[in-house]
């Protein structure tokens, strides 16, 4: 399969539309049961539908894998991402704690460069301080101004986490199967929410054990994507994509909650997609030059 920066654009867009489908699920379930709880159960999904695709073969794998520590250092920081995130929900309204979140693809531009060697070229440092002005503006947070507080510093501290860990995936992609990693992210999840469990464990009834697990699904093939995603482009191409879940936050807050954007969000959303375009337009621009200069053997 031919691996080009579109089809890591594409996949990382899907991966991300997953996402927002994921916590859309969450927010629907954290009402009334504990996060804990929630992740094992999508973590145990996702390792069973592992399983029952690769079988025995997919675990010889994961335990041989040469990105097995890195994995486990990265689970602990996604874990770590989501109790910060959802610990700030607590406190933090909307569009507080999704501006605060979205300043991961700032640091993920900024550390592909010590830590993958990338060279990031000025459009895309463009893109991505465009996305995070449409992100500012669609939350109306520059309206209201943000106070310094220890639910927002949790806010920055889970995108911090989940921007390292993106860089992780970045240099653990380029050694391994998407399937294996995959299998070994869940498993690590599986292990580390399973020692909590006893002590936050609630009944559950059967259509949200369901709900769960479908959560599982939306997880896992999203994880898939992306994984796949960041083998096939560079994380500076890819950072400003992930404004795009913000788009697909705000249809799903409408089609399940019948939240109403202002035009705050529609302007917001607008600098979103122009971050993306401007990525798009050039790697292609790029790759038109590139192609005519190329010396004929």
């Amino acid at each position: 399969m031919q691996k080009t920066v579109s089809s890591g654009i594409l996949l990382t867009s899907f991966a991300y539309f997953m996402f927002s489908l994921q916590d859309a699920t969450v927010k629907w379930l954290v009402a009334a049961l504990p996060v804990w709880q929630i992740l094992f159960v999508r973590s145990v999904t996702i390792f069973v539908l592992c399983l029952a695709f690769g079988r025995g073969r997919l675990l010889q794998s994961a335990r041989r894998s040469p990105v097995l520590k890195p994995l486990f250092l990265r689970s602990l920081l996604l874990l770590a991402a989501w109790l910060s995130y959802y610990t700030a929900a607590r406190d933090l309204g909307l569009a507080e704690l999704t501006t605060l979140y979205y300043a991961s693809p700032v640091v993920m531009t900024i550390l592909s460069v010590p830590l993958l060697g990338e060279k990031v070229p000025g459009y895309r440092w463009f893109a991505v301080v465009i996305g995070f002005v449409g992100v500012v503006v669609a939350c109306g947070v520059a309206t209201r101004g943000l106070q310094l507080s220890l639910p927002v510093c949790l806010a920055l501290q889970a995108a911090i986490f989940w921007a390292i860990s993106t860089v992780l995936l970045r240099k653990t992609a380029l050694h391994e199967r998407t399937e294996v990693q995959v299998t070994i992210s869940s498993g690590f999840f599986l292990l580390f929410t399973a020692v909590a469990l006893p002590f936050v464990w609630q009944p559950v009834a059967l259509p949200d054990l369901a709900l769960m697990a479908g959560t599982g699904v939306i997880a896992g093939i999203g994880q898939f994507a992306l994984f796949e995603g960041m083998r096939r482009a560079p994380v500076s191409v890819l950072a400003p994509f992930e404004y795009s879940s913000l788009v697909w936050a705000f249809a799903l807050g409408y089609l399940i909650w019948s939240d109403v954007p202002g035009a705050n969000v529609f302007v917001g959303a607008a600098l979103i997609f122009s971050a993306g375009m401007v990525i798009i337009a050039s790697e292609r621009l790029g790759g038109r030059l590139r192609a005519r200069i190329r010396p004929v053997k």
